[in-house]
């Protein structure tokens, strides 16, 4: 998935393996800090931030870091492996994602609220559509005779970049999550800011992932 370390300056990828370490602990503290504030089970709309929390912050992360070649815990085990654990981890991602909207839409039914108001909500909402259209994506790569004739490396090279873009956006709706105000009336100052940098450093590590393991590769091939 990534191209070889070779030649490459040792603090460069001590700087990574770092990043992607922190990406890790960001991505568990986040939903562990929501779980903490929302106290699920005292509401229904208690389940909302956490389930959100736990789709966008640490299975989808976990499921792209499965192929870190830095800070994947599987790095021992064969491709295959990885992708079936990648496939475990973006299936739960996506059921906590539309059980989180499903809560927060009935939540809203019966406190008689409009939907999608919000460019928090908007862009909710369209995370976990897109999620669940790349997932039906991925199918071609589980199935590859569904493909019908595409190439292996562009369904990989189109699915990976387009899994970046849904990341991309899951995260964006985090973000504007803790700007509601049910997350600033408990949450400022450098706890919010610290709060806000766990997507946002998970967002970087990412991006530099999928950049070197396709993006990159892609131009030092021509």
């Amino acid at each position: 998935m990534s191209l070889p370390a070779e030649g490459e300056p040792r603090l460069l990828r001590s700087l990574r393996a770092a990043a992607a370490a922190a990406a890790h602990a960001a991505s568990l503290g986040l939903p562990a800090g929501v779980a903490a504030l929302a106290r699920p089970g005292s509401s229904l709309f208690s389940w909302h931030p956490l389930l959100m929390a736990l789709a966008f912050s640490l299975l989808l992360t976990q499921a792209l870091l499965v192929f870190s070649p830095e800070a994947s815990p599987l790095r021992s085990l064969s491709r295959k492996a990885k992708v079936r654990a990648h496939w475990a981890l973006q299936v739960l991602a996506l059921l906590c994602a539309l059980l989180g909207l499903a809560l927060v839409a009935y939540h809203k039914e019966l406190q008689g609220k409009g939907h999608f108001h919000t460019w928090h909500g908007r862009a909710g909402l369209l995370a976990v559509l897109y999620a669940s259209g790349q997932s039906l994506g991925g199918l071609l790569l589980l199935y590859p005779k569904l493909a019908r004739g595409w190439p292996p490396g562009k369904l990989r090279l189109y699915h990976a970049t387009a899994g970046l873009v849904g990341y991309l956006l899951g995260c964006a709706s985090l973000v504007l999550g803790m700007c509601s105000l049910w997350f600033t009336a408990a949450v400022s100052g450098a706890a919010w800011y610290l709060a806000v940098l766990c997507p946002l450093l998970s967002s970087l590590v990412v991006m530099n992932q999928v950049s070197n393991a396709y993006l990159y590769r892609k131009r030092s091939q021509h």
